[in-house]
């Protein structure tokens, strides 16, 4: 298997997340049914629209607020919400800097306004500058109005990025998002967490290890 250019997710591979930590937040306000219309394999419309910058993020609030029935601020909701973020391992952007000198390395996330300065934060923790010293470009959700795993956010990546689909790697710890991958031609990944972590995947020399060919997702 050649691989020239790799497409990483955010959260779950690079940036340690805990869904269960945002429900049992909104849990706390009094949103008892949090996660049933909120985890990691479906969600309602309303996340999936501010995952696509349909709404912004003071309507992303106000609903929360309609749907719970509760008198939520908007400080709760967003402690709440940004409570999945954890860390982001200061060894992950030493990982991100030593596999760009050998792949052209992307970022594909489904993301969102209230999110973004978050994560930025954590990059800032570690010394980095943004995205752009780590990747030669990032694709977020919330700023070109698709997500995964619609199979139409991984062709605008190939595209736009000019990718041989059949030469790119795409990590991701989502099932359904390695899925929607494949449906667009690319070579995929499951990170599974509980199992491994992204540096695994990789050589002391920052090259893809054999094990990648044993992993890659197959129908």
């Amino acid at each position: 298997m050649t691989i020239k250019n790799i497409i990483f997710d955010l959260g779950g591979v690079l940036l340690n997340i805990s869904y269960q930590v945002t429900i049992n937040g909104f849990k706390k306000l009094g949103v008892k049914d949090f996660d049933s219309f909120y985890n990691q394999a479906a969600q309602m419309n309303l996340f999936d629209q501010f995952d696509k910058g349909e709404i912004s993020p003071q309507g992303f609030r106000d609903e929360l607020k309609r749907i719970s029935g509760l008198p939520l601020s908007d400080d709760q909701i967003d402690r709440a919400w940004n409570a999945m973020l954890l860390d982001f391992p200061t060894k992950h952007a030493g990982l991100l800097k030593g596999v760009r000198k050998n792949y052209r390395t992307f970022l594909l996330s489904n993301t969102n306004a209230i999110h973004y300065p978050v994560f930025m934060d954590y990059l800032g923790q570690n010394q980095i500058n943004g995205f752009d010293a780590l990747f030669e470009k990032c694709y977020l959700s919330y700023e070109i109005g698709m997500r995964k795993p619609d199979r139409a956010i991984f062709e605008h990546v190939i595209n736009d990025s000019n990718l041989d689909a059949n030469e790119t790697l795409f990590i991701d710890d989502s099932i359904q998002h390695v899925k929607g991958a494949c449906g667009a031609g690319l070579r995929a990944v499951h990170l599974d967490p509980d199992k491994m972590e992204v540096g695994d995947l990789f050589s002391d020399t920052y090259m893809l290890t054999d094990r990648v060919s044993d992993l890659t997702y197959k129908d």
